[in-house]
């Protein structure tokens, strides 16, 4: 179990960091104003308790400042000036994707599916691989006929596709959220949803209109806008 925090934890000290920093500086700018009112109708004569008195606030202040240095929340304290790199590394974060977790691989289909065993002396056959362009309709078609051919049917052939795919195809799968495909239409579906532009011929306007997906890493729109602009 690691420390690190997520991005919506970062975002929300970062939130609460401001929040008592804004607190601080009007609570100064307070005080400051208390000070000068004070001065201001002070009795002739009472100039020195006057500067004792601010310099005894002063004093009271820096000290609250350094204790604020390190305060963020109840929960987790953040030196303030570490608040520039904190945001430079939640917005990196957030750019490339490159949480922890997108660093090991987790097969996208339920337990139910991965306990599924395939017949006795079972040989895959080799398929066709599709790399994102040309038809994915036809494909899974190809794909389908293939596994039958083999002696596969059904949710069986959710732990085969995988071997039918490469490039930027691959990257989509192993991209899929783990454990969230429980059949094969569910998969087939996802499948042709993702894939179903690169049949037809793109448009300069669909192509200016293409935009990143919530939480797509950089690199992964970055290659689907390349293979739009290929068909």
């Amino acid at each position: 179990m690691t420390n690190t925090l997520s991005f919506e934890e970062q975002v929300s000290n970062i939130s609460k960091m401001m929040e008592t920093m804004m607190k601080h500086i009007k609570d100064q700018d307070a005080l400051i104003a208390q000070l000068l009112t004070q001065k201001n109708h002070a009795p002739e004569g009472s100039h020195m308790k006057f500067k004792e008195h601010q310099e005894h606030e002063i004093l009271s202040s820096k000290s609250k400042d350094k204790m604020k240095e390190v305060y963020v929340t109840a929960e987790r304290t953040i030196p303030v000036e570490q608040l520039k790199k904190l945001v430079e590394d939640v917005i990196k974060e957030k750019k490339e994707g490159n949480s922890k977790s997108s660093f090991t691989y987790s097969k996208p289909y339920t337990a139910r599916i991965d306990s599924l065993a395939m017949r006795v002396g079972y040989q895959p056959p080799k398929f066709q691989q599709f790399d994102g362009k040309g038809s994915p309709k036809q494909h899974v078609a190809y794909f389908i006929e293939t596994c039958n051919n083999a002696g596969t049917y059904s949710n069986l052939l959710v732990k085969q596709f995988i071997r039918s795919l490469k490039s930027n195809a691959f990257d989509w799968y192993t991209d899929l959220t783990p454990g969230s495909i429980d059949n094969w239409e569910q998969l087939e579906q996802e499948f042709l949803n993702h894939f179903y532009s690169t049949g037809r011929t793109i448009s300069m306007l669909e192509l200016t209109n293409t935009r990143q997906w919530k939480d797509e890493p950089v690199v992964n729109y970055i290659d689907r806008w390349r293979s739009l602009s290929l068909n």
